[in-house]
């Protein structure tokens, strides 16, 4: 049994939640200021849940994530020092630095991750950045234990923001080209629930080719193209209408500080 804590019950942090909770072997409790939302959420999915991190030592966990506000993150680490100095500290709030996370956290393992919104269905993507000095063994445990929540791509502290930029807005895109994919089903003449369910199962099929096999997009886009047929005449469309450049320029918009 893992003891987890999740301070911040957000949208970040109940994606983690509900994520964790698939799997038994994970004791959690969390940490949030009074609100009514989260104490609901505690009793439907069935956590623990404190008010205040000084509650949280009795629990002593072994894992904490902190999934607050950048602007408050560091306060709240501040609390974390009555805890058991081996716990490691995930942090998942942008914008606050591991060695300003250190500064305040000094005798605890402290890494960084930008997370997205599917870790609540295991399927997430999560960069992670963990500090030279931290062992090669602590830190397969703690990707070890990311995986349970998807696919953990190792990085640097600097490239977090494209890499959490790409994971964590490009659900938001590829939610909008769903909805479109389902509206031109609609148009065609398909129930909205059907249309919308074969956009997401093919999507998934895709997403799926493209990760297992580490084939370049372009390349799989090729073996779909015949010569003069059907999607080829789609993608010039696509390119006449600007959507691969509309998708950098989000992604680019997207990661401005």
């Amino acid at each position: 049994m893992t003891k987890v804590a999740v301070i911040g019950v957000g949208h970040m942090g109940t994606a983690i939640i509900k994520g964790l909770k698939l799997n038994p072997e994970n004791l959690i409790i969390a940490e949030n200021p009074v609100n009514p939302r989260v104490t609901k959420l505690s009793k439907e999915i069935g956590f623990d849940l404190v008010n205040k991190v000084e509650n949280l030592t009795d629990f002593q966990p072994e894992i904490i994530f902190l999934t607050t506000p950048a602007k408050i993150t560091l306060k709240v680490a501040e609390g974390l020092n009555g805890l058991n100095p081996d716990a490691i500290i995930i942090s998942a709030a942008a914008g606050v630095s591991y060695s300003d996370l250190k500064e305040v956290l000094p005798n605890n393992p402290v890494v960084r991750i930008i997370p997205n919104i599917p870790v609540a269905v295991n399927a997430g993507t999560i960069a992670l950045y963990s500090p030279d000095d931290l062992s090669q063994k602590l830190n397969e445990q703690i990707k070890g234990f990311l995986e349970q929540l998807g696919d953990v791509i190792q990085t640097k502290e600097e490239n977090l923001s494209i890499v959490g930029t790409i994971g964590g807005c490009g659900p938001a895109f590829v939610d909008i080209f769903l909805d479109a994919l389902g509206d031109a089903g609609v148009l065609n003449g398909l129930p909205r629930d059907l249309a919308n369910k074969i956009a997401a199962s093919m999507i998934k099929g895709s997403a799926t080719l493209a990760y297992d096999t580490g084939t370049a997009p372009a390349l799989l886009r090729d073996q779909v193209c015949s010569p003069g047929g059907t999607t080829i005449r789609g993608v010039a469309s696509l390119e006449e209408n600007g959507f691969r450049h509309a998708v950098i320029e989000a992604i680019n918009k997207a990661n401005q500080n």
